[in-house]
């Protein structure tokens, strides 16, 4: 067998099994740098759009299936119990060496697969 065939097989070979079945996937943990997400209510959601003075439709969207919003316990409570997400806010505070916390807002849409 040439050096290179036993590479190829040695590639190829399926990791052992050791006869243990797969567990349950692994729970979700938020990368350090993934900063939080916070799921507002529909009425904070209301109040901060008045606060900012903006139309929904002007601010930065987020997928729903995005991973960040997995940081917050809410949106996955609130994903299990299929309540409507849709335009819902979300606010991501990120660290910040000029101010301290920057605070940003994204509104949450379907994502085209859903």
């Amino acid at each position: 067998m040439s050096p290179t065939a036993a590479r190829a097989k040695k590639r190829t070979a399926p990791a052992p099994a050791h006869g243990v079945p797969p567990g349950p996937p692994a729970p979700f943990v938020a990368h350090l740098l993934v900063p939080p997400h916070e799921l507002l209510s529909e009425e904070e959601s209301r109040q901060t759009l008045e606060l900012l003075g903006t139309p929904i439709e002007r601010l930065p969207k987020i997928l729903v299936t995005d991973p960040g919003l997995k940081t917050d316990p809410k949106f996955s409570d609130a994903r299990q119990a299929h309540e409507a997400l849709n335009e819902r806010l979300v606010r991501v505070r990120r660290p910040s060496s000029t101010a301290g916390e920057a605070v940003a807002y994204r509104v949450i849409v379907q994502s085209p697969g859903d």
